[in-house]
């Protein structure tokens, strides 16, 4: 099993390359339905982004979830009692750990087994190849499963100087962010308005730098991580939202989308930031707690974007100038699949942000092979996850229908057009295309005392084991559970508001029907 030798896997072995919660989500449910996974991870343990250990890690000490322990966890597992609203990096790291626990999938993991190509044979199977301290092994399998991760290959922008700057604590992408305290007394700045680059910002400036300045290209709308004590995601991020983000037309779907935000938020100009675009979407939406608050106390200055550096001197698009003493750049990543052959990379058509698939998923000419956990990261991520490994251990196991041909190349052209238009897809709206390929999307007629908590409350993943193959008998109770947690759905009272929202989703999917 080492050298140039080939060796054939058992037609019933999946291989999944990544064991962090992705590729995990997928064995748990290949093997409920008849399917062995065999999971290769690069790392010395599983968990993916949340093995702080591991190099392709983005975690910083002390780095609690964006998204609440309701909806960053599986259906068939809650976090621990005890465990905060939101969790650390460490107990996320233990949830996962007894998650594989749970479901005998640890003996499953190769750790250290580093994939270095995948490939279709001439004998249509999937083939890998891959290191285990240095020792190679190629391998044939009849179904395989890419679950990388997208957020492993920090994307550094190309800004005029910054090979020159000498500031003491030097510059350094925020994947490599090493917490606050030496930066106590320093002047910060933090290139970036994603989450992670407003999160690190408002910690440096809260834990007692000099100066903290954050520098943008554009002025995204900020949501706190907590909307009147309830998890943002739990508000925002819905059902209902995302069936009406499908039915509105775009303009009508900004506003109603920016009248929430400011709604809950406020506009950031209003804390001393800069103004964002009218127009939501072009905007784009991120979030923190804290940054917006500390930009009105004068903790952290907000400028445009980096035009140059000189030494220790960074200067901005406003022509503004400031001293530094670190610079962390929040700048996001690229998509990475570097063991790809070049005929699956042309495939898909991958570039540093972009696969041509059906829903994130699957591609027509390649059967057997399937992408799990490539979606940006906005909204809540688990439940997400977990109805994409569904769909594709129902469609690996016979259970799931297969697209007809019109739909494929309907959902291909849909990919395309992503790339060049339109804001990122949304962890939510992506949830839900995953649950209606699987067929798992719950019907509001069927609950109608779970209605308003399936479309007002959080988008848990227990809330898509009411029907289906894998409906579990008290999934009502469980979802009713979930929506009433932190106070966000605890009546079937609908609000006037959530009354009129409603009532026009019905009526544009009545106008649909027509």
């Amino acid at each position: 099993m080492t050298g140039n030798r080939l060796d054939r896997m058992p037609d019933n072995t999946v291989a999944i390359i990544g064991a962090g919660p992705s590729g995990l989500a997928c064995a748990r449910w290949l093997r409920a339905h008849g399917l062995e996974p065999l999971l290769f991870e690069a790392a010395d343990q599983l968990g993916g982004q949340w093995n702080s250990l591991s190099p392709m890690s983005g975690v910083w000490p002390g780095m609690r979830t964006n998204t609440s322990r309701v909806t960053t966890a599986f259906s068939d597992m809650d976090h621990v009692e005890g465990t905060a609203t939101y969790p650390r990096h460490d107990e996320m790291l233990a949830y996962l750990e007894r998650y594989a626990e749970h479901f005998d999938l640890l003996c499953r993991i190769r750790t250290r087994a580093r994939v270095e190509h995948l490939s279709r044979g001439d004998d249509g199977l999937w083939h890998i190849r891959s290191n285990t301290d240095g020792v190679i092994r190629r391998e044939a399998f009849r179904r395989a499963i890419v679950a990388t991760g997208r957020h492993v290959a920090p994307d550094v922008p190309d800004i005029a100087g910054i090979e020159s700057f000498c500031g003491s604590f030097g510059a350094a992408h925020t994947s490599h962010y090493y917490g606050p305290e030496r930066l106590r007394g320093r002047s910060v700045v933090v290139a970036g308005c994603s989450i992670s680059a407003l999160e690190i910002a408002a910690e440096i400036a809260l834990s007692g730098a000099a100066q903290v300045t954050a520098s943008y290209r554009r002025q995204r709308y900020v949501l706190p991580k907590l909307i009147k004590g309830v998890p943002t995601e739990s508000v925002m991020f819905t059902r209902a939202a995302a069936i009406a983000a499908e039915r509105c037309p775009p303009d009508i779907a900004a506003e109603a989308l920016k009248a929430m935000v400011l709604n809950a938020a406020g506009s950031p100009e209003q804390f001393g930031a800069r103004k964002p675009h009218d127009n939501i979407f072009a905007a784009g939406i991120t979030q923190s707690q804290n940054f917006l608050p500390a930009v009105a106390e004068g903790r952290i200055v907000t400028r445009p974007w980096i035009e140059r550096i000189d030494g220790r001197t960074v200067h901005f698009a406003d022509g503004s100038a400031v001293e530094a003493d670190a610079l962390f750049l929040g700048t996001g990543y690229r998509l990475s699949l570097p063991f790809l052959s070049p005929e699956l990379a042309e495939t898909v058509e991958l570039d540093t942000a972009n696969m041509t698939l059906h829903d994130f998923t699957l591609h027509p000419d390649l059967p057997g092979l399937a992408f799990a956990g490539l979606i940006d990261l906005v909204g809540p991520f688990f439940p997400a996850i977990e109805l994409q490994a569904r769909w594709i251990a129902y469609s690996f196991a016979g259970i799931a229908a297969r697209p007809t041909p019109e739909k494929l190349a309907m959902a291909l052209s849909r990919s395309r057009a992503a790339r060049t238009f339109g804001p990122a897809v949304p962890t939510h709206v992506a949830a839900l295309a995953f649950a209606r390929n699987a067929g798992i999307e719950p019907s509001l007629e069927h609950y109608p005392e779970l209605e308003r908590a399936l479309l007002f409350g959080p988008l848990s993943a227990i809330s898509f084991r009411l029907e289906g193959p894998d409906r579990l008998p008290n999934a009502s109770y469980l979802a009713k559970k979930a929506a009433a947690e932190f106070g966000a759905i605890t009546s079937e009272d609908f609000t006037a508001e959530e009354r009129n929202i409603r009532d026009m989703l019905r009526g544009a999917a009545a106008m649909a029907a027509a």
